[in-house]
């Protein structure tokens, strides 16, 4: 089977009839060549498929017409944004490229962002949008929109769910429930989201006059897999939580596994809230907050198109309400104990 080569500079010449450094002067926007030899040269780039044609599409408008789109990995929570991207970049006249580490766990998962930034703002495009950034702020030659990042305080506008808000929101009905001992399995530590979630969780207890037990408070990282262990140490307490509100739904996933594995039913042993509202949450039967992820990916493309085109921003920080989603994973702790002694 034989390997298609790569378009060169020199195949582009040698179609357009004209020399190396012809091509190189129009692809430089050097205003030296004549006019219909800027178009045949362009016109050869654009059916030969030269990888400089981002520059050449851009020669007289000095706009590429694509967004950069950076996500730690193409997971179920950034997919759930991805699809509100896609759907204004389809409304739009934009076209999209979307970069990622392909692992939230990767170590220099904030050089990545800063290197990806660059790439995509100093090239090829004409913004970038960044999914969960953990960066203060980045060198760019492009506007710059984040979803859901981690900085508290970021400096550059950003699209964020009330984290805080929807955390009282699950702790208030937890407590509602009857729930004394509720366990918390926390998101990363340097994670601005995390820490309003963690806040909310114990201002909530504060709130209803119920004593903070650091022990019911496992540090997990977002990943199914460090809340499996986050949920193992819980539930094997001396006197386990009667529920457990994760910062995450792939967190409330990994409480799930446990509680099969100890023979635990949901929610007749074991109340489980989770965050993010996944597709996953809702075939589990998850409660959990909607933090409107598609919504957020819908709105930054607005907003970065806005800055594209040179208009200001009403807000700096998109502030994106939570809603409590209510569904099978939790029930009254007295009908669960009844339950139990049944």
């Amino acid at each position: 089977m034989s390997k298609k080569r790569a378009v060169t500079i020199q195949n582009v010449a040698k179609a357009a009839g004209v020399s190396v450094s012809t091509v190189s002067r129009v692809l430089n926007e050097k205003d030296d060549v004549a006019s219909d030899t800027q178009d045949r040269v362009l016109d050869v780039i654009n059916k030969l498929g030269y990888t400089s044609n981002f520059a050449a599409r851009s020669m007289r408008s000095h706009k590429k017409n694509m967004i950069g789109l950076v996500v730690p990995d193409f997971g179920l929570y950034s997919f759930e944004i991805m699809r509100g991207v896609n759907k204004a970049i389809a409304e739009s006249q934009f076209d999209l490229l979307a970069y990622t580490t392909g692992d939230i766990e990767k170590n220099g998962a904030t050089a990545h962002e800063q290197n990806y930034v660059s790439l995509l703002s100093n090239s090829v495009t004409d913004g970038v949008i960044i999914v969960a950034s953990g960066s203060s702020e980045f060198i760019a030659g492009a506007p710059i929109v984040a979803v859901d990042p981690h900085i508290l305080n970021p400096n550059y506008p950003a699209v964020q769910g009330m984290n805080y808000h929807g955390s009282l929101d699950v702790m208030e009905y937890l407590i509602g429930l009857g729930h004394r001992r509720i366990g918390f399995i926390s998101g990363r530590s340097d994670a601005g989201t995390a820490q309003r979630r963690l806040k909310g969780y114990r201002d909530a207890l504060t709130n209803a006059g119920i004593e903070l037990d650091e022990e019911l408070i496992a540090p997990g990282d977002f990943t199914q897999k460090t809340a499996y262990k986050c949920a193992r140490q819980l539930l094997t307490l001396s006197s386990p939580p009667t529920a457990i509100f994760a910062a995450n739904d792939q967190s409330a996933i990994g409480v799930y596994q446990v509680a099969e594995e100890l023979g635990l039913h949901i929610p007749a042993d074991l109340s489980v809230v989770g965050f993010d509202n996944i597709s996953e949450a809702k075939h589990l039967g998850l409660t959990t907050v909607d933090q409107f992820l598609f919504d957020m990916g819908y709105a930054a493309v607005q907003m970065l198109i806005k800055l594209i085109n040179g208009e200001s921003l009403e807000f700096e920080i998109h502030k994106m309400p939570t809603k409590l989603v209510v569904r099978n994973s939790c029930q009254k702790l007295l009908q669960a104990a009844q339950l139990q002694s049944g």
